[in-house]
């Protein structure tokens, strides 16, 4: 049974006093809201023929925000209570001072729903997740003799905040979020290989507990870890390479995803700083950044600062042309909010970061993109990276990869990491597939110490010249 919706303002607090302490806690200062929230969170955890875990969490509180110039006074609470927002007040007015700040204007309304706002958690019976849990386990088990364990994950949260602005503006904004994931590990002659699959969004759980969609996500993982099962050391060196469509944009996330955020080229730490305007692609090269796609993983209707998302075009054929913002750093900068002011939680100050972030696609045949590669990989899966943002250099795992020589696919390759740098990589792709995709609903995005849901996209692509980590060639 649902619980009754989060209205802080008929329970918690009067709208109209809540209004009047916001207006002192920002009094003198450039910008500023108070950011309610309640969330509520359910993972179920099947592995090796039980529930290994079955967790339910649930928080609220409240974020309060001024911000003078560069520096911004925060003070957050578990205690929704005019007494607790009166001591926030105290805190929050540290950053302002004497004041003399001129208070931005608040973010234009939107009508726009890109997700339902039905709670996922109620939405099927905790008997059901169960069920479909030790369906799922016995469903992938028999699929293959060599399947010798199986894990398998079920995952729903339902985030309702609110944010207030001095000048009345009042946002509400009821956040969805299912995943369903499956692993697989398979043992033949001794040796021992996985592989995983999943998925979900903004949308309600009732889909994803479908057979028809789960049973895929078993066969995929099946697949892949029958891939790895055969797979041969990867070789080492520099060589071209081809990443596959969808959850590859990965690295197209963090290798330039995060050089394009507003704070770090306003302080010009990113590599892209200085670089507006400029050639930083191929031609052919487009990338966005868009938070509008309906029931989407990384969308959400309005970011955490109030502002509507939007479809953010940041490099147009090659030429760089915009940075994601959220308010304080499009305002130091001269432009305007582009919707990506994102915060993890009410305890957590917003910033710029990514929503669903993809390349478009190109004319070219896929499978040309690949009968083009002379000597190289083509790259279909990806685990974990690291990146530096200062000079976009990356290092990324494959989880699914394949030699390439004189344009035909080989053997299975195992061990394989990516290693360049972003801004090199965008001016070295040679083809762009006509088969852009989105990733299936899975990423989770981290930045000082903060994680949010994103989304990755792209077509196929070719890009010359990266170095590969792996066994000696």
């Amino acid at each position: 049974m649902a619980d009754a919706p989060f209205r802080p303002f008929q329970d918690m607090l009067d709208l109209d006093q809540a209004q009047a302490l916001v207006q002192e806690a920002t009094a003198g200062a450039d910008d500023g809201e108070l950011f309610l929230e309640r969330r509520r969170s359910e993972v179920l955890h099947f592995d090796d023929g039980r529930v290994k875990t079955a967790s339910y969490d649930a928080s609220e509180g409240f974020g309060l925000r001024a911000v003078r110039g560069e520096v911004a006074g925060y003070a957050h609470s578990t205690e929704i209570s005019e007494s607790a927002l009166r001591r926030a007040v105290e805190t929050a007015r540290l950053a302002v001072g004497d004041g003399g700040g001129v208070m931005a204007p608040g973010p234009q309304p939107t009508n726009t729903r890109l997700y339902t706002d039905a709670d996922p958690i109620a939405g099927a019976e905790f008997p059901v997740k169960i069920e479909t849990l030790r369906e799922i386990d016995a469903f992938a088990r028999d699929l293959d003799s060599r399947v010798v364990q199986v894990s398998a994950t079920i995952a729903a949260s339902h985030q309702e905040v609110e944010i207030l602005r001095a000048d009345g503006v009042h946002v509400r904004d009821v956040r969805p979020m299912t995943r369903v994931n499956v692993s697989v590990i398979v043992e033949q002659g001794g040796r021992r290989e996985s592989g995983t699959a999943g998925g979900g969004g903004r949308v309600a759980l009732d889909g994803l507990l479908d057979p028809a969609d789960w049973q895929g996500k078993a066969r995929e993982a099946l697949r892949i870890a029958l891939v790895n099962l055969e797979a041969e050391p990867a070789p080492a060196g520099v060589m071209d390479i081809v990443l596959g469509p969808g959850w590859p944009g990965i690295l197209l996330h963090e290798a330039i995803g995060h050089g394009l955020e507003g704070d770090f080229n306003r302080k010009g730490s990113s590599a892209f700083a200085g670089l507006m305007g400029q050639q930083v692609a191929a031609k052919g090269v487009t990338v966005l950044d868009d938070g509008t796609i309906p029931d989407r993983r990384g969308s959400i209707t309005v970011d955490d600062e109030g502002t509507p998302s939007g479809k953010n075009v940041l490099i147009e054929d090659g030429i760089l042309t915009g940075f994601m913002q959220d308010r304080q750093n499009a305002r130091l900068m001269g432009v305007k909010p582009t919707g990506n002011g994102r915060r993890e939680s009410y305890a957590h100050i917003p910033m710029p970061r990514m929503t669903n972030t993809y390349m478009l696609g190109g004319q070219d045949d896929p499978a040309d993109i690949v009968a083009g590669l002379e000597d190289g990989i083509w790259a279909v899966g990806f685990g974990g990276g690291q990146v530096d943002i200062t000079n976009g250099k990356f290092v990324f795992s494959c989880t699914e990869a394949y030699r390439v020589k004189n344009g035909k696919v080989g053997a299975p390759i195992k061990g394989a990491t990516l290693i360049g740098d972003g801004p090199s990589a965008l001016k070295r792709i040679q083809a762009l597939g006509n088969d852009m995709a989105l990733d299936p609903g899975m990423g989770n995005c981290g930045k000082q110490g903060q994680w949010v849901p994103v989304g990755v996209g792209q077509p196929t692509v070719r890009i010359s010249g990266l170095t590969v980590g792996g066994a000696a060639a």
